[in-house]
């Protein structure tokens, strides 16, 4: 295959799976680590991706960024499975769960379906009737409709959220600053998770990796509130020192 050949199909793995790892790539196109490293170098001088320790990213297209819950659905699947599976061995029988909106979220509430004595407090529509028919409680706050998201925001929701008490909250984000925050691209969500965040004796972070080191318009709060997070094996490892320096507990899948 020729370099060019080669790197025309990086830059289509990029788009369909959000992320690409050199260890992955060398694999798929039988060649040399070195070989990767040097067609993504190539691609990121062009500014055609984003280059990373261990693989790119796309390029990345500003703070303002809020993509459709649609769009992120394409993003990192396999990653986004194993979180919520980890996920789902941290709830017990008989617990109030609070899910934000978000394609790792609904993937965790899928897995909630047969759970019994389950109660999951929610802002996201699509989790809502994702559980409908399920043997979860399910409660769902008031607000307005945020069409990208599925999800209810605004004064009725963060109300609502005030008056409930739960034993987890799993929050996805956009961004994942260790030493700013996490962050969102929506102001009125970010309150909302604000809210979420307060209601629960437990604040858990679900994320992949590539949210490390991003940061999105609305600032969610600072990592001092996050308790644990759960992300993939690409997580940056000073992302990792970092946070488990902060004392919060990670979770790698």
């Amino acid at each position: 295959m020729l370099n060019e050949e080669r790197r025309r199909e990086i830059l289509e793995l990029l788009r369909s799976e959000g992320r690409v790892l050199v260890r992955d790539l060398a694999k798929q196109f039988r060649t040399s680590l070195i070989t990767i490293r040097k067609d993504l170098e190539s691609l990121h001088h062009q500014g055609l991706l984003e280059r990373t320790h261990g693989g790119a990213l796309p390029i990345r297209t500003g703070a303002l960024q809020d993509q459709t819950l649609r769009e992120k659905e394409r993003l990192h699947r396999r990653e986004k499975t194993r979180i919520a599976t980890a996920a789902l061995r941290m709830i017990r029988p008989g617990q109030v769960v609070i899910l934000d909106s978000g394609t790792t979220t609904t993937s965790i509430a899928r897995g909630c379906r047969q759970l019994r004595g389950l109660t999951v407090i929610t802002n996201a529509t699509n989790i809502a009737a994702e559980l409908a028919d399920s043997a979860v409680e399910v409660v769902l706050t008031g607000g307005s409709l945020r069409k990208n998201s599925f999800s209810l925001v605004g004064p009725l929701a963060e109300e609502s959220l005030r008056k409930l008490s739960a034993d987890m909250l799993f929050l996805a984000v956009d961004g994942f600053d260790v030493h700013y925050g996490l962050t969102t691209p929506n102001q009125l969500e970010a309150r909302v998770n604000r809210a979420m965040s307060e209601s629960a004796r437990r604040t858990i972070v679900v994320c992949d990796s590539s949210k490390f080191g991003r940061r999105s318009l609305s600032l969610i709060m600072g990592v001092s509130s996050v308790h644990e997070t759960i992300t993939d094996r690409g997580i940056p490892k000073h992302d990792l020192k970092a946070l488990r320096e902060m004392e919060v507990e990670v979770t790698v899948v």
